[in-house]
């Protein structure tokens, strides 16, 4: 194949683009004509680092790429605007493989209102997505970022957590999917192959009043520190409240993992965890209901650190992934 007849099969699978985008694909630059405030977020998955070829398919390999990028969007309370799509390719992957790709891009791209906007194709040693994304609110005040937490807030966290790590489980040691269920096996999987970024619930939790929020891409003790040092406050968390999903337990069990440990730091849940005025927690599980469970699961104090409490008073150490560890 070649890059430029690989480029015009792109074009041609591309979705109709937004109203704020006035020249799309197929010129030196996109021209958008944004209002108000955006955001922008960029994330790469690179072959053996972030995903394996064959643990998954090539269409969900695309549809990951944007869905992490775009729950960076969701974490700041933003509505997709444009994506901007870098796909490096390898000398064994064919113009179907390429094709395959960019549908689970232009399959999540439509779901969510996104436009394709441009990007590039390359060769590369590996398969490799870097995708930059575009986000709009009316005004910068909409956006939430993580450094706004007050103590006296309310800390919530989205959907639930842990699904993606016994997933990754599942995928990496096949024997241990024998603890539970097929049906609960292909669903922890999906949750590791196919994520779903909170939008709706991101932009339901700004216009509920919420301080500050992160998604929960490193685990949820990683990235609670994050919003905890970005804010200059203290979390308290109830290890008790932590809404642990179904399967997790029996299959962290069969690998021999502590399965709070895993739920905790495993990360790739792509939930949100928020913190805003408590008087306005009913406000907000009523507006985030109809998106996801919205749980309560501790508070922010005075002070620094993040502080994870098992049901029985015991600290539990939270760690969060670090691809350089």
């Amino acid at each position: 194949m070649s890059e430029f007849e690989l480029l015009a099969r792109v074009r041609e699978r591309l979705p109709a683009p937004g109203p704020q985008v006035r020249v799309g694909s197929g010129d030196d630059a996109a021209v958008t004509v944004p209002t108000g405030a955006t955001a922008t977020s960029v994330d790469a998955l690179i072959e053996g680092v972030h995903f394996r070829r064959g643990q998954g398919s090539l269409a969900q390999i695309g549809h990951k790429a944007l869905a992490v990028a775009l729950s960076d969007l969701a974490a700041m309370g933003a509505e997709p605007g444009e994506a901007y799509v870098v796909l490096g390719v390898p000398p064994d992957l064919d113009e179907d493989g390429c094709m395959e790709v960019l549908d689970g891009i232009a399959d999540l791209s439509a779901t969510t209102g996104t436009s394709l906007a441009g990007g590039d194709v390359t060769r590369a040693p590996v398969l490799m997505l870097a995708v930059t994304v575009v986000g709009h609110a009316p005004s910068p005040a909409e956006l939430v970022t993580r450094a706004g937490a007050l103590p006296g807030d309310a800390l919530v966290l989205t959907g639930e957590i842990g699904a993606a790590a016994a997933g990754l489980l599942a995928l990496e040691r096949p024997a241990t999917r024998a603890a539970v269920s097929a049906s609960v096996a292909e669903r922890l999987q999906a949750h590791q192959l196919e994520p779903q970024p909170r939008i709706a619930a991101g932009r339901a939790l700004a216009e509920a009043g919420a301080n500050a929020m992160i998604d929960l891409s490193d685990g949820l003790g990683g990235d609670a520190k994050h919003l905890a040092e970005a804010s200059g406050v203290g979390l308290q968390i109830d290890a008790g409240a932590l809404p642990v999903a179904a399967g997790v337990g029996d299959l962290a069990a069969a690998a021999g993992k502590e399965p709070l440990q895993l739920a905790i730091s495993g990360g790739e849940d792509y939930e949100l965890l928020a913190a805003l005025p408590a008087e306005q927690l009913q406000v907000a599980r009523a507006a985030v209901g109809a998106h996801s469970p919205l749980s309560r699961i501790g508070q922010v104090v005075a002070g620094s650190g993040v502080e994870i409490r098992l049901p029985g008073g015991e600290p539990l150490n939270p760690t969060g992934f670090d691809q350089f560890d």
